[in-house]
């Protein structure tokens, strides 16, 4: 197996290489990275703007998810004074109002929080999403493949999330706190959920790098990181990503029970299970505490924030929808493809 050459930016944190760019948009973000802030000497500039590019295309998708993870570990060899750098700030605003617009342009919308909710509680019994049909015919190359896009979020699992806590107050900042204290191993940092996710990388034989499988992964798995990116980094959006955070607690126990029976299938050791089995438990309780204390307590305090709640609701099923979709169409295919951009 061939594994990715990361390098070190500083003292105990590894950062990925820059991607490989899927267009014209991410080639100009990814070229002026390779530079320094304030380089005098002529090189690419960013586009004016983002007209023409799909707002839920490799492109795009790519180009803000570069942008974005200068807020989180970086990449190798890039300067981290981009991370606040007023054009490419710029640039990033642009790509997100296009993918706002694209989300709530098929999203219906309204401030039924309770309503939204509660569509999330009961699953239809002729569901047939990914964990299905990794726990019934899947096989065990498609199941490194949905690892290896998940890889994408899990090893930073809970940090888009985490930009929330100073944006609450009261009930619902505690509780939320509560719950990423378990998201992060409870102090413990092998029980930390990215360190599991990272242990059942390797026992799929998967490189556990942070950022390893970036070049691989579509656009419909950059999406869902980028929207959760997105809520997170603006205030204004605090709302929407309480919502989000909802849909993941409430909706991960079944599919998490579905994914530890599929590794076990496919002949995982315990070892790799423990993700999935940690989140059997643990988001069960979640539940109960996003419902009741963390949107709870928010609309208390703020009312008007229920349609954003709908929102993050709503856009996280719509894309996590479109992953699913990308992601079985390609394995349902006669003959079967990869999901995946490139070999794993």
């Amino acid at each position: 197996m061939t594994m990715n050459v990361i390098a070190k930016t500083a003292p105990g944190v590894i950062a990925p290489p820059l991607p490989e760019p899927r267009g014209p948009l991410s080639e100009a973000v990814i070229a002026l990275l390779r530079r320094r802030p304030g380089d005098s000497e002529a090189g690419p500039a960013l586009p004016a703007t983002t007209a023409g590019a799909d707002p839920l295309g490799e492109d795009l998708q790519l180009a803000l998810y570069v942008c974005y993870e200068l807020h989180y570990r970086g990449f190798a060899d890039v300067a981290p004074e981009w991370e606040w750098e007023p054009s490419l700030l710029g640039l990033r605003a642009a790509m997100e109002r296009e993918f706002l617009a694209s989300l709530r342009e098929g999203l219906p919308g309204g401030d039924d929080v309770s309503g939204a909710i509660e569509e999330l509680l009961v699953e239809p019994v002729d569901a047939d999403g990914v964990s299905q049909y990794l726990r019934d015919t899947g096989e065990r190359r498609q199941l490194r493949e949905y690892v290896a896009h998940r890889s994408i979020y899990h090893l930073k699992e809970a940090d888009p999330q985490a930009w929330v806590i100073p944006r609450l107050d009261g009930r619902a900042k505690a509780a939320l706190v509560a719950v990423e204290f378990d998201e992060y191993g409870g102090g413990r940092a092998e029980r930390m959920h990215s360190r599991l996710f990272a242990d059942l990388m390797e026992e799929l034989d998967l490189d556990p790098a942070y950022g390893a499988y970036l070049d691989a992964a579509p656009a419909a798995m950059l999406a869902t990181v980028n929207m959760m990116s997105m809520f997170g980094l603006h205030r204004a959006w605090r709302g929407a990503l309480v919502g989000h955070f909802a849909v993941v607690e409430i909706t991960s126990p079944p599919a998490a029970q579905r994914m530890a029976s599929a590794l076990e299938r496919l002949g995982v050791g315990e070892r790799g299970r423990q993700f999935f089995t940690e989140h059997v438990v643990a988001d069960a309780v979640h539940e109960q505490v996003l419902r009741r204390d963390v949107i709870g307590g928010l609309l208390e305090s703020e009312p008007e924030l229920a349609a954003d709640v709908v929102l993050g609701v709503q856009a996280t099923c719509h894309l996590e929808d479109r992953l699913a979709e990308h992601l079985l169409g390609c394995w349902r295919s006669a003959p079967a493809r990869s999901s995946s951009r490139r070999p794993l």
